[in-house]
């Protein structure tokens, strides 16, 4: 089963004032772990970044209008997200800005079926805080890195606090283990063939005259 972890930063809070995304970032996960499949992306937003946002993200107004515009990278966005379960925290305010890129686009809403963790923290944990941050700490995920809000930085603790939120423990490669295994399956296929040497009636003889002295020596 593949998902894809997502997250957007934008210039500011409401696309009711005008404001656009200016990064998507996207991780997939096959069967919770993350595959080598990713999509990111810079955009221009075509209008100035609001000073809260900036605190945020720290993207600034020179640094994006060098960046693509959302019609240059929207197909090859809808063609990495198609027909696969999106798992976004807070997805209200990510699919309501994608969809009016989706809208400036030309083309329809988002239809994948979504996983807002937002609303599976509030269920698990009610009452308690829910940030990103919080459920890091929760779930005793290193967040270091995240001093400012990225898109990729993001997605990467989120896929490890949904699987921590749907009861799952954060996939790992066992080395260790499979290297047994094969050993013990190597081991089991493995065929020893020595030839059974008969002591002469001389060797026979001398054993059992160490045997008498070395009693000897033991016990008297």
């Amino acid at each position: 089963m593949k998902e894809i972890v997502l997250d957007t930063e934008t210039t500011g809070l409401s696309v009711k004032d005008g404001h656009r995304i200016v990064e998507i970032g996207c991780i997939e996960l096959e069967n919770l772990i993350p595959t080598k499949n990713r999509f990111h992306c810079y955009l221009n937003p075509e209008r100035k970044v609001s000073e809260k946002a900036l605190a945020v993200h720290g993207y600034n107004d020179d640094f994006l209008s060098k960046q693509k515009k959302f019609n240059e990278v929207g197909e090859e966005f809808l063609k990495f997200i198609k027909d696969k379960k999106l798992i976004i925290h807070n997805a209200e305010f990510d699919l309501t800005h994608i969809n009016n890129e989706l809208k400036l686009f030309g083309v329809g809403k988002i239809e994948n079926e979504i996983v807002d963790t937002l609303i599976l923290a509030r269920d698990k944990f009610p009452g308690s805080s829910v940030s990103l941050d919080a459920l890091c700490k929760r779930f005793r995920i290193d967040n270091s890195k995240r001093t400012q809000h990225t898109a990729l930085i993001d997605c990467d603790l989120l896929a490890k606090v949904y699987i921590n939120l749907i009861d799952q423990k954060e996939p790992k490669l066992d080395f260790q283990n499979t290297s047994l295994e094969q050993e013990s399956t190597n081991a089991a296929n493995v065929g020893y063939y020595k030839e059974v040497v008969k002591p002469s009636l001389e060797e026979i003889k001398n054993h059992k005259e160490y045997l008498k002295l070395h009693l000897k020596k033991n016990y008297f």
